[in-house]
């Protein structure tokens, strides 16, 4: 970790307002599909009607020969040429030990399809509408296979194979724990607490859908992407690499403005790979833009685990043991974090905040006639937190305790802090009953009991919901380069590796560097997006601030000392009478001086530059408490959130207005994925929710006022700036909060659990059968 000195200063705690909305909100933003044309040819996929079939041809002839048309290539073409498959981490292995199985990902299908939606053939053609045309006269001829879409199913002996080195359809397995100490504590247990639990498939909804555009230097050869993507040195080296197989030099990847990421951006995507190909190929410029429906049918979905969780409890409410089998859906195909996610990233959190020490979990990762899951908000730790934050509230209910009480017994506590968890990962901080305490004292905790009543009377059900919970960040890249300038038109440039998609991090990035530097914000200009310019680990696993803001930190203080020695030079003074301040460096004593921007003059190309690395010893461990309540009309089902409140660690907030920004989406998205969210495919792999009419997420409406407090009482202990990721801890604490809600409310009826999403009908339905 970096150690910076302890007299600067790194804005935390101001509220700057965004920077970067000015240009996004008034219509000035850099995103592809404002390029222009520029002569470019457009690009568009074919994809499988069938979830499972074997290709037996493809006649693209009279497609070939209609207006406009200038290349069309299947599978077999790539398969030709070479073309490399998209990768995934080779490093787990099968139950029986063998290696991890799965099919290649390819680009365009070879000889076999594997979801419905799975890029058959595409068509380069002058006009979008040309290209849609052609086709659309494509003519393929499948040989239609039995499909398998649930993963508890796709385990069941007869089932459909997907892929014939895994003929189980389990792609790879994972065990954590001691199963027989386990099995002895149930055993014994004065209180056993078993739940069927699903978090169920999600689609991201970003707000722009993902597009490509390559273009090849007709003079150099050298190919310049423009993509949506969070990790754009990864989405180069995956492209070159892998796919291509050039050199890495010889691509450029250039990523303007993203309407919203999520973890569906992280890597390079099938579509993108093709429009690279087809650029190399033709050599010259082609473009494709996805519709919704691409993202519904093509894109990589989220969640996906099946899991049955259960405690085993003393008669004072402690856990004596923890066992959960999961079962996680990884659909046709890996995407590059595919397996780490249900694997891994979920066991790191699965224990949460609470002391538990003897646990017992199998995960098998399984594949289906679906499309492949992948990183989306959170990754694996809100499936985890959902599971133990469900048995929490049911061992409370079944234990007649107060859910507090049950959590206060099950604390780590602050003595054992450092505490490692039961699969070895290190929390360096965290005051988690002091969360719950501040959560009850904002939420009115006493006066639920009137907000009931008044329900009633009205003819409600009504219910609170409670969760603690903990995330693990940083991705698994602890160190992040920055590059900064200070130039002789009295700017200072920041270029970064991370990527902005909405989190703010021109605003964060540059409260840092004007802070520490003693300039106007408005000076600072940060650049990121551009593979030529810096290369990093990109924006995932809310990394940026921690590691990224880290970077930009040590890059300050290495221009000062850097601008200390020219100015020492140029004002022939010791390097020991140099001070600087608020860009002036002066000898000490004097009224001799020179600006930060002056020395630049001095350097070439106008510029006074350093190459700076950050680096962090380890993830951070924001964490925090959510407590909410609903109303449940018995007549429609409908449930209404009517009181929100969280109070967050996330160590020292630089901004604590981007923050509750972060947390206000993480909760949207997290109600949204306890009522109204859910992908849902027929026996045939067809996906019946393919549009917003089908697939439903929240409207403004359905989102209460959300009352966020930010506690700094256990600063992160893992980096300099003592801060903790953000970005995702919101939908990690609201799935759970708000599902425990609506059963506690339904309760009284008899109702002791259902699965998310938790809809008017299904809710209806338990009441009635209640």
């Amino acid at each position: 970790m970096n150690i910076l000195p302890g007299n600067m200063r790194f804005g935390a705690g101001q509220s700057v307002k965004r920077l970067e909305d000015q240009r996004l909100l008034t219509g000035t933003g850099h995103f592809i599909d404002d390029k222009p044309e520029d002569g470019a040819l457009w690009l568009y996929v074919l994809r499988s009607p069938h979830a499972h079939a074997n290709i037996k041809s493809i006649d693209a002839k009279s497609a070939s020969e209609l207006p406009g048309i200038k290349a069309i290539f299947t599978g077999a073409d790539l398969v030709a040429d070479n073309i490399g498959s998209l990768p995934t981490l080779p490093i787990f292995k099968r139950p029986d030990g063998s290696a991890l199985a799965a099919p290649p990902r390819r680009l365009l299908a070879h000889e076999t399809v594997r979801f419905a939606g799975e890029p058959v053939a595409a068509v380069v053609a002058t006009s979008r509408s040309a290209a849609q045309t052609a086709a659309e006269a494509i003519v393929v001829d499948y040989d239609v296979l039995p499909a398998v879409v649930d993963p508890v199913a796709a385990v069941a002996p007869g089932a459909p194979v997907v892929w014939k080195d895994a003929p189980d359809n389990i792609a790879a397995a994972m065990s954590y724990g001691d199963a027989e100490a386990v099995e002895a504590a149930f055993a014994k247990a004065k209180h056993v607490v078993s739940l069927d639990i699903v978090s169920q498939r999600l689609v991201p909804a970003a707000m722009e859908p993902r597009s490509t555009i390559a273009e090849v230097d007709k003079k150099t050869g050298r190919l310049t992407l423009y993509v949506q993507s969070q990790t754009p040195t990864a989405t180069r080296d995956v492209l070159a690499d892998a796919v291509l197989k050039r050199p890495k030099d010889s691509v450029h990847v250039l990523v303007g403005d993203i309407g919203g990421g999520f973890g569906q951006k992280t890597n390079l995507s099938p579509e993108d790979g093709i429009v690279a190909y087809a650029a190399t190929k033709l050599g010259g410029k082609v473009r494709w833009r996805g519709e919704r429906i691409d993202e519904f049918v093509g894109g990589s979905h989220g969640r996906d685990l099946t899991s049955v969780g259960e405690f085993a409890l003393d008669e004072k409410g402690r856990v004596q043991a923890f066992r959960v089998r999961s079962y996680g859906g990884t659909g046709a195909y890996l995407t590059g974090a595919g397996l780490i996610i249900p694997l891994v990233l979920g066991p790191f959190v699965a224990t949460g905040v609470y002391d538990l020490p003897l646990i017992h979990f199998d995960i098998k990762a399984v594949l289906t006639n679906t499309a492949p899951t992948g990183p989306y908000r959170g990754a694996g730790r809100p499936e985890a937190v959902f599971i133990v934050e469900r048995l929490m509230d049911a061992a409370a209910r079944q234990l007649k305790m107060d859910p507090r009480q049950i959590r206060k017994v099950n604390f780590i506590k602050p003595a054992q802090i450092p505490y490692k968890n039961a699969v070895g990962q290190v929390y360096d901080s965290g005051a988690f009953a002091h969360m719950l305490e501040r959560a009850s004292e904002l939420s009115d905790w006493n006066g639920f009991a009137a907000r009931k009543k008044a329900a009633k009377k009205k003819g409600l059900l009504y219910g609170r919901g409670l969760t603690s919970y903990i995330e693990w960040t940083g991705g698994r890249v602890h160190v992040e380069k920055v590059t900064i300038s200070a130039t002789t038109e009295g700017r200072v440039v920041l270029h970064s590796g991370t990527q902005a998609m909405g989190q703010g991090l021109q605003t964060a990035y540059s409260q840092i560097a004007a802070t520490a530097l003693g300039i106007p914000i408005d000076r600072i200009d940060v650049i990121q997006g551009n593979t030529d310019l810096a290369t990093g680990g990109g924006s995932v696993g809310s990394r940026s601030l921690f590691v990224g803001g880290t970077a930009v930190a040590v890059s300050t203080v290495d221009l000062i000392e850097k601008a200390r020695e020219k100015a020492s030079n140029l004002l022939e003074a010791s390097l020991g009478d140099i001070e600087y301040s608020d860009g002036w460096l002066t000898v000490v004593g004097t009224d001799r001086r020179v600006s930060l921007f002056d020395l630049a003059k001095h350097e070439q190309g106008g510029r006074l530059s350093v190459d700076s690395q950050g680096e962090v010893d380890a993830p951070s461990w924001p964490n925090g408490t959510h407590i909410c309540e609903v109303e449940i009309d018995p007549q429609t089902g409908i449930t209404s959130v009517v009181r929100y409140t969280t109070v967050d660690d996330v160590g020292i907030a630089i901004n604590p207005m981007l923050v509750a920004g972060q947390i206000h989406g993480g909760v949207a998205q997290g109600i949204g994925q306890a009522l109204y969210e859910g992908v849902a495919y027929d026996a045939e792999g067809q996906l019946i929710t393919a549009t917003y009419q089908d697939y439903c997420i929240p409207r403004a409406s359905d989102i209460p006022p959300i009352e966020v407090t930010l506690d700094e009482a256990a600063p992160c202990k893992t980096n300099p700036l003592g801060a903790k990721g953000c970005g995702e801890s919101g939908a990690i604490g609201g799935p759970p909060c708000v599902t425990n809600a609506v059963i506690d409310a339904l309760s009284e009826l008899g109702v002791k659990t259902l699965q998310t999403p938790l809809s008017p009908m299904k809710v209806w339905e338990a009441i009635r059968a209640a």
